[in-house]
């Protein structure tokens, strides 16, 4: 399969742009009113996992630990012979030996997982991982600078930036879990998104040198070009590690299950964002470039 050379990629970057600029508008929105719906990661309290041999019921589950002493009623969340049992505080010795016993008296054979967090920790976890998602997008501006140009990076981080918040958006906005495996998705997201973006201006950075553009429709042509000898390149690649993440979703346990929606929903939007978002970006700030005055020839 081979796309058209002729095929304007910038033309169809105008459809891309207002799509995830609504859906961006909408994120805000929602993590404005509601936030993130943050895990016991980064969120003090305690989360027991709780592997059953036979099948329980929501309502059997709740029943059973209404009389452990808690403040606050549990957020329980069913699976396969699987239930997660998050307090919004921290159990005491004694209430985490009640909450057992009683799921025992349903399921003798049940094991415990039991994950607690405090409130420092909480936010010493939320801060860490804000900041290493900053570094790592400052590190990436002073590589795509020194390698290229300053209108490349800052094509390169909008791209980026882009493909991390709309993941962020969804899970605001279908309110799904965001755990540590989250933060590990969203830095795997940004360099695969950095790495097509990379190829793609490589590539326009090598036409530029040897093809002769004097007005933006040249430069038009040579970015569709460029998009045109690159483009099966980045979908074989992005198509390949999106299997995986799809697969791991299917059959992977519990405790990746975020990881892998988080990959799989940033994968989606990465397939697009250094094609549609990223190339044509650059080319309206190379467009307000003012053109260099020729050097007039020495007088004999």
């Amino acid at each position: 399969m081979r796309f058209k050379k002729e095929l304007d990629y910038v033309h169809l970057s105008k459809y891309f742009y207002i799509f995830s600029i609504t859906l961006t508008i909408l994120g805000i929105i929602f993590l404005a009113i509601f936030n993130l719906n943050y895990s016991v990661d980064f969120r003090a309290g305690s989360n027991v996992d709780v592997s059953l041999s036979k099948n329980l019921t929501v309502d059997q589950i709740r029943t059973a630990v209404a009389n452990i002493g808690a403040d606050h009623e549990p957020n329980i969340t069913p699976g396969t012979q699987r239930v997660t049992i998050r307090y919004d505080e921290v159990l005491s010795s004694q209430q985490d030996a009640a909450l057992k016993s009683a799921i025992t008296k349903l399921d003798d054979k049940a094991s415990f997982e039991v994950n607690t967090v405090d409130t420092e920790m909480a936010k010493e976890l939320a801060r860490n991982a804000i900041y290493s998602v900053l570094l790592s997008c400052l590190g990436i501006i002073v590589y795509v600078s020194i390698r290229f140009e300053w209108r490349f990076a800052i094509a390169a981080i909008v791209a980026l930036v882009h493909d991390a918040f709309m993941v962020v958006a969804i899970f605001s906005i279908f309110r799904l879990e965001v755990d540590l495996t989250f933060i590990v998705a969203v830095l795997t997201i940004i360099g695969y998104s950095i790495n097509d973006t990379i190829v793609i201006f490589d590539r326009i950075r090598e036409n530029l040198r040897f093809g002769k553009q004097k007005t933006y429709d040249d430069l038009k042509v040579l970015v569709n070009k460029s998009i045109s000898q690159t483009i099966m390149r980045s979908l074989y690649t992005a198509l390949t590690v999106f299997i995986a993440a799809f697969f791991l979703l299917l059959l992977g346990g519990e405790s990746i299950k975020m990881f892998s929606l988080a990959m799989v929903i940033g994968l989606l939007f990465g397939a697009y964002s250094s094609i549609f978002i990223a190339s044509p970006l650059w080319l309206l700030l190379k467009k307000n470039q003012k053109a260099k005055p020729k050097s007039k020839p020495a007088k004999a």
